[in-house]
């Protein structure tokens, strides 16, 4: 079986709540979708709004493997295609497909378009017939299929029918609610698969009901060889079908070659690089590309990857560009705290004593999972391996507001490096950034390594929220130097003395992995 995929990461992934794409966006999304091997990239609907009228007339995919598509709707009712400007807009893009929606559902058709069945068939004919005539591909979607199906089977057929009949070469059947569940669907599919035996079908299907994907897939079981999606399922509502989730489950589950292995290699990849384009924070537990995937964190778990990997994981995360993961917690035991020392570079040396500690810490409010340079550093002060960079004598933060508004931060730390005492002082936009200011200065002659250290990322968690502002606090911060990333992490009832465990932590581990190259 031959199978088309279709992206509407830009068009309807575009619906989300809170996403904004430039035309620019636009553009680089296209260009890393076309390098994934996606056949059809539906780039927006260009007769709604300027930006996606400027990407389409300034966007050149004569360098695209994939075809790009522009969407629009059926012509008005009781108009023609010919006045439509939604529609004549369409043969002036280079874009060589046309993708049109169109009513199935007697409901809409009457209550949301106030016309006649009759009308809103010979809206489909005439702005399919349109756009073919023009030259463009059509592809029809057949907005609310399943629901008009169940309401009334013979007009929703008869909507595809005017639609082929007028030169539609792909029908593709809508759960635009995401209310239909995989058996009804199926069955609807196989029926009209059967009806068309000429015509390729597709399936276009939200996740309201949780079952966007596996609707996607029994589609396919059913007969369609059309299958759109956007990349993690970005749209609005509860979004929709996660088209990197179906074409992992396609080819490593159901056998079909949808693309080359180099290219499935490049999910995770392409799944991180949308959301960070979108601004949007990469859901860690998303099937096949989310870090958590293959992150084994019971002891029982990790002995069995240890063993065999086909213990605990259903594909190899290699497969699909994604990596394996021990983190490290109360509930790990000895085996994982071995594993997690080998991935780190360390000698376990006593797992058991080291497993007390990490149980210890985390009862205190510590937590790991995203603090390998802390819990590195844990492990090593552990087997007595402790190197500090420096001797804390004392530190001080100054913040004064001064007249007009302004707000200044001064960090005053007094400590021991390299045998002399030092003082410094810095001022910063906030404590943590005059801490790290201050501390930089003090120990940078010493450490020149810091030059190439930088902080990327600040996170705070009020760990028990009843207490209101004498809560404890855990601070994570995230480090890099270019090279890699690292985090460490910090706890303490005043959220200044946990960001400087976090901040001390994470460049230690810098300097010493720095040193270990």
């Amino acid at each position: 079986m031959s199978l088309t995929l279709f992206d509407t990461t830009l068009r309807d992934g575009t619906q989300r709540e809170g996403v904004s794409l430039t035309a620019e966006d636009k553009a680089r999304i296209a260009r890393e979708l076309d390098s994934l091997g996606i056949h059809y990239i539906e780039a927006g609907f260009p007769a709604s709004n300027p930006k996606d009228l400027e990407f389409f007339e300034g966007f050149d995919d004569s360098s695209l493997h994939a075809k790009l598509v522009a969407f629009t709707r059926a012509r008005r009712p009781n108009g023609r295609a010919e006045d439509d400007p939604a529609v004549t807009l369409l043969p002036s893009l280079s874009a060589p497909v046309a993708c049109i929606v169109a009513k199935s559902w007697k409901l809409h058709v009457e209550k949301v378009l106030r016309t006649t069945p009759e009308e809103n068939l010979e809206s489909v004919r005439d702005t399919v017939a349109y756009l073919a005539e023009a030259g463009k591909v059509v592809i029809f979607d057949a907005e609310h299929y399943f629901d008009g199906f169940r309401d009334d089977p013979g007009y929703s057929l008869a909507v595809l029918h005017a639609a082929a009949e007028a030169g539609a070469t792909t029908l593709v059947l809508c759960d635009t609610n995401g209310g239909t569940l995989p058996t009804e669907l199926k069955a609807v599919v196989a029926r009209t698969v059967r009806e068309f035996p000429d015509v390729e079908i597709g399936i276009h299907t939200h996740n309201d009901s949780g079952c966007g994907v596996a609707n996607a897939l029994v589609a396919v079981e059913a007969g369609t060889t059309h299958v759109q999606g956007t990349v993690n399922g970005i749209g609005e509502r509860c979004g929709n079908c996660d088209l990197v989730t179906t074409i992992a489950n396609l080819q490593l589950k159901m056998g079909l070659k949808v693309m080359d292995d180099e290219e499935l290699r490049r999910l995770t990849e392409v799944s991180n690089y949308v959301s960070e384009l979108m601004n949007l924070t990469p859901d860690t537990h998303r099937p096949f590309v989310g870090r958590s995937a293959f992150a084994h964190k019971g002891g029982l778990h990790v002995d069995g990857i240890s063993k065999d990997p086909a213990t605990y994981e259903h594909v190899a995360p290699e497969a699909v560009g994604n990596v394996r993961r021990t983190p490290v917690g109360e509930l790990s035991g000895k085996n994982s705290i071995r594993t997690k020392a080998e991935e780190l570079g360390l000698e376990a040396g006593d797992a058991t004593q080291i497993l007390w500690a990490i149980k210890q810490r985390e009862y205190e409010g510590y937590h790991y999972e995203a603090a390998d340079a802390s819990l590195a550093l844990l492990i090593g002060r552990t087997m007595g391996e402790d190197r500090p960079l420096f001797e804390l004598e004392t530190f001080r933060i100054i913040s004064e507001k001064r007249a007009g508004g302004e707000t200044t931060t001064e960090a005053t730390i007094k400590l021991f490096v390299g045998g002399h005492r030092v003082i410094s002082t810095a001022e910063g936009n906030g404590p943590v950034n005059a801490l790290d200011q201050a501390l930089r200065k003090a120990i940078g002659p010493h450490y020149p390594e810091l030059k190439e250290i930088h902080l990327s990322n600040y996170k705070v968690r009020i760990l028990d929220e009843h207490r209101a502002t004498a809560a404890t606090t855990r601070v994570l911060i995230d480090s890099t130097d270019g090279k890699r990333m690292w985090g460490a992490v910090g706890v303490s009832e005043n959220i200044i003395e946990a960001s400087w465990q976090a901040l001390v932590d994470g460049l230690e581990y810098g300097v010493s992995g720095t040193k270990k190259e």
